[in-house]
């Protein structure tokens, strides 16, 4: 090949690759993992999440598809006014694209309206309201992992069907436990139990003794933790110690992750019930998943909430290069709609038009100590929540993108 022709050739193909890149914005995709890196829930989400994000950009194999993919972390410490800073800062100055993982009910739904008024992406993992594809969607928003319909769905139904037909809510005082309290509290109902009381505790909480107390004065047969990481944790070791359980109470961890029960030891946590999207020792694809995972984390296996964003980012780019753009943002989630989801988390699945990403519910049981072949051997699988009846159906939730 000639000079002339072989320079010719080679600005052919850079202006091919700027055509290509044309639409994402500075040549970067910019991604924002915002949750909790230090406090209550900084071990079901915190590095981890940050982990799971840039293994899903290696997995993609955004590099050699030309993709360029920068991922920032910030502590958004579970306050919806620091985490809104922090997003209005990354979108309006840093040209973050899209943020992602979000625990904290508060700070995700802050979050999402942000991302809606700057046109930008909002992908919701360890948040749990099911306001976020309900009342308050946006076309910015998904909803990945779970969601407080689908916990109180799982354990709920569950419980008051194995007897467990008198209920005290113990509740995290903010977004998320308010919103768990009324979904669990309407399946409750709905299958016949009654619920004698409820208490709201400030969150975070270490002293849960005050609250515990009136719970085991209600007599009610299930303590239902409308709470969720170290507030549960808490809940569940301080209430071993009043007895509670040995008084013939049980305790309905209505968002429980692996991670607790890690921190609580099976001594304390066996015969627990708890729903689940994702389990580590499922099938084949999330034992290799998080064998790797764990290999770069202190050995610890992944949550539901952190496998959760391994897959919402894979999907996310698997957007963008469809698009062939990261904006915007109202774009971006059509496209991920529109696209079928695919991956070892959660396998096949979609997201419909409120923003809830579907896929199957897990109902786990805590092992006892002597039916654990190792570490992180926690849980054995009680049933499967089929898609379709996992998640609130589209029609009741009062989301305006349904028609």
């Amino acid at each position: 090949m000639s000079l002339k022709r072989s320079l010719s050739f080679a600005a052919a193909l850079a202006l091919f690759a700027a055509g290509a890149n044309a639409q994402i914005t500075d040549g970067v995709i910019k991604i924002g993992v915002l949750n909790d890196q230090s406090g209550t829930y900084a071990d079901l989400a915190g590095p981890g999440s940050v982990l799971a994000a840039h293994m899903a950009v290696e997995d993609y194999g955004a590099a050699k598809k030309g993709m360029k993919v920068e991922i920032l972390v910030a502590d958004h410490q579970n306050k919806p006014e620091v985490g809104s800073g922090i997003a209005r800062q990354w979108f309006d100055v840093d040209k973050v694209d899209m943020i992602v993982d979000l625990p904290t009910s508060s700070v995700a739904l802050a979050v999402s309206q942000i991302a809606k008024e700057k046109n930008k992406v909002a992908i919701v993992s360890t948040g749990a309201s099911s306001d976020l594809y309900g009342k308050a969607c946006t076309p910015n928003t998904v909803h990945w992992t779970y969601d407080t319909w689908s916990l109180a769905n799982g354990t709920g139904t569950a419980v008051v069907k194995t007897g467990g037909t008198t209920w005290f809510f113990l509740t995290a005082d903010y977004a998320f436990g308010h919103a768990l309290e009324r979904d669990t509290e309407a399946v409750v109902i709905k299958n016949g139990g009654k619920v004698l009381g409820k208490v709201r505790h400030p969150f975070p909480s270490a002293d849960m003794s005050s609250f515990l107390l009136q719970a085991q004065a209600s007599k009610a047969k299930i303590i239902g933790l409308a709470n969720a990481g170290a507030d549960t944790i808490n809940a569940i070791k301080q209430g071993a110690e009043f007895g509670i359980v040995k008084g013939g109470q049980q305790f309905a961890g209505l968002l429980v992750f692996l991670t607790d029960v890690h921190s609580l030891g099976l001594n304390i946590a066996q015969g627990l019930l708890l729903t689940e999207s994702f389990y580590w020792d499922l099938n084949d694809q999330t034992r290799a998943f998080s064998k790797r995972f764990a290999a770069r984390h202190k050995g610890a296996m992944p949550t539901m909430g952190q496998a959760g964003v391994y897959s919402a980012v894979l999907h996310y780019l698997k957007a963008v290069e469809a698009l062939k753009s990261d904006e915007p943002g109202d774009k971006v989630v059509a496209k991920m709609k529109e696209l079928p989801t695919n991956d070892p988390i959660f396998g096949k699945g979609r997201v419909r038009k409120d923003g809830r990403k579907l896929h199957d519910m897990y109902l786990f049981e805590v092992k006892k100590p002597a039916e654990s072949k190792g570490p992180w051997d926690y849980y054995k699988l009680r049933s499967t929540i089929p898609a379709d009846q996992a998640f609130r159906p589209e029609k009741d939730g009062g989301c305006p993108l349904v028609k």
